[in-house]
């Protein structure tokens, strides 16, 4: 039991490092911007779940696998199938300046690289 739970980290982890093609500091400017903070849903008038979930990649890119716990792994996958969902919303013509490219960003994903 303990092989296929060490197997589906390990899957997690992978798809994470492939979904997210962000640094740590790259996401962390990013999140700064006034394009990063004028997309996503929040409750309430706060912060974004996207610029939450930023934040966290951000720290979770900053950790030592070894130090990544069940909820960490939780969130990766969690952030693999949001960038995989909306890769596959693309908008027609250029993306560049569109608030389907920034909220990819703020998942530390820019769909530009």
């Amino acid at each position: 039991m303990t092989g296929d739970r060490d197997a589906d980290r390990e899957q997690a982890i992978g798809a994470f490092g492939e979904a997210v093609n962000m640094t740590a500091g790259e996401l962390e400017k990013w999140l700064e911007t006034a394009e990063s903070k004028s997309v996503g849903q929040s409750d309430g008038g706060g912060e974004s779940v996207g610029h939450a979930s930023g934040r966290r990649i951000a720290g979770l890119l900053r950790t030592k696998e070894a130090d990544l716990g069940d909820d960490d792994i939780a969130h990766m996958r969690k952030v693999v199938g949001y960038v995989h969902r909306h890769m596959a919303q693309r908008p027609d013509g250029d993306p560049t300046d569109t608030r389907w490219r920034y909220s990819l960003m703020n998942w530390g994903h820019d769909p530009d690289r």
